[in-house]
């Protein structure tokens, strides 16, 4: 896998420079860069098309903007870093006093070498971010402010890339690409995603597979708005973000709470790593809360390594690719293929010799010689075929028999080749009965 990491460290780099909002052309720009990767459809939503309570925005784009002392000296300029100007700044071109400028200014007194990320989306207004230290040299006197930039009648951006399945169930994979310069928290989640893409492009699978490189907030609000009738197909869903520092990983729950894929993460991430937290949902964060909110209560968590502003690089400059680590995004990559792994093999069976125990040895089944592994295989059967009734899934079957995941996986896999176990089709499986 540390190939993988290089290679998607790589993509970090080459999108790093590009300023990116939740419209313009830095998001065409960033999905042309995915789809040399992967097969990408794009889709313009134009400005004014509602998405249930929100409305699509002019769509805003940059060409330069600076401060300039009286000297004619940059004292901030947008071409140093995309964070110096306000995300949505609305054009400017004036003289003015530092007094007048200051409320303009945005800093971070406590990370004093720092360029905060801010934005002002849905008020018009302008604005610069620059350091502390940057700050407070600046003397009294006049500045030449100018923003170069256009909130006009345009569109929302964002990708779509469907992988058909041999089912029409769906696992929606989505991460936002709406930051400008930061690595962490925008692009390791795109990274990810698009090696996930080719990987699972690659590959024969069960489920429909739907990537959606999506503007945070307002672009998943857009795409569900727009996709009601494809909604009901969902049966997994992951939103990724800050997946590629240093930290261990983190994942927050479903609204739901105990959706398969809650529940195959909780099987999967404790035991891989003892570093690794599950937190329960919250409707705060990133697109998780749009795709669980009331209205859809879509099974869909959040993959994470440090939560959002939980470190002091969140949302400044020095969320910069030195920060994001190689190892990191292919271990992330690693921990995602095996969950699709997991909840490509989970389903529903159905014991087609019900009634007794069926006779294992006849079938070559039952073990030729002793020991932990032979009694361990056996026992893992012999749960598969009690609970097999149509109603519980192997996730179900593991969490009642306290038996690892892959003794039970693969113990239906072996009964499945006889005829003493069917599988039953997603579309005709029935959850199991409340106690």
């Amino acid at each position: 896998m540390g190939a993988h990491g290089a290679e998607m460290h790589e993509l970090v780099e080459q999108l790093y420079p590009i300023c990116r909002s939740i419209t313009g052309d830095g998001v065409r720009e960033t999905l042309r860069h995915v789809s040399g990767h992967i097969p990408l459809r794009v889709h313009e939503v134009p400005t004014g098309t509602p998405a249930f309570d929100w409305t699509v925005p002019r769509e805003w784009n940059i060409r330069d903007a600076t401060i300039t002392d009286s000297e004619g000296r940059r004292i901030v300029d947008f071409r140093h870093h995309t964070l110096h100007v306000m995300s949505y700044s609305a054009p400017i071109d004036e003289r003015m006093q530092l007094e007048a400028l200051r409320p303009h200014l945005h800093t971070l007194p406590d990370q004093p070498d720092q360029i905060p990320y801010r934005t002002s989306y849905y008020n018009e207004n302008w604005g610069f971010c620059l350091s502390q230290r940057q700050l407070d040299v600046l003397d009294d006197g006049e500045y030449h402010v100018r923003i170069e930039s256009t909130l006009a009648d345009g569109s929302l951006t964002y990708g779509e890339c469907v992988i058909p399945g041999a089912e029409q169930a769906e696992f929606l994979l989505t991460c936002h690409i709406c930051h400008p310069s930061l690595a962490n928290d925008n692009l390791s989640g795109i990274a990810v995603l698009t090696w996930l893409g080719r990987a699972l492009a690659a590959r024969t699978n069960r489920f429909t597979y739907r990537l959606l490189f999506i503007p945070g907030t307002i672009g998943s609000l857009t795409w569900l708005s727009r996709n009601e009738d494809v909604v009901g197909r969902i049966r997994h869903g992951l939103t990724l973000a800050g997946v590629g520092d240093a930290a261990a990983l983190t994942y927050k729950r479903s609204r739901r709470g105990t959706a398969d894929i809650d529940r195959a993460v909780g099987l999967l991430l404790c035991d891989r790593d003892r570093d690794a937290r599950i937190e329960d949902f919250s409707p705060y964060g990133y697109d998780e809360r749009q795709f669980c909110s009331p209205g859809f209560d879509l099974p869909v968590g959040c993959l994470m390594r440090s939560p959002h502003n939980t470190y002091p690089e969140y949302h400044t400059s020095a969320d910069d690719p030195s920060f994001v680590q190689p190892a990191s995004l292919a271990d992330t990559f690693a921990f995602l293929l095996s969950l699709i792994d997991l909840l490509e093999r989970n389903g529903h069976y159905r014991n087609m010799s019900p009634k007794g125990e069926p006779q294992l040895g006849k079938r070559g089944l039952y073990p030729s010689t002793g020991g932990p592994t032979a009694r361990q295989e056996q026992l893992a059967m012999l749960w598969v075929l009690n609970l097999a009734d149509g109603h519980h899934t192997l996730i179900d079957i593991v969490e009642r028999s306290g038996m690892p995941w892959n003794a039970v996986a693969s113990a239906a896999e072996r009964l499945a080749a006889t005829d003493l176990l069917s599988a039953v089709p997603t579309s005709e499986a029935q959850t199991r009965p409340e106690p």
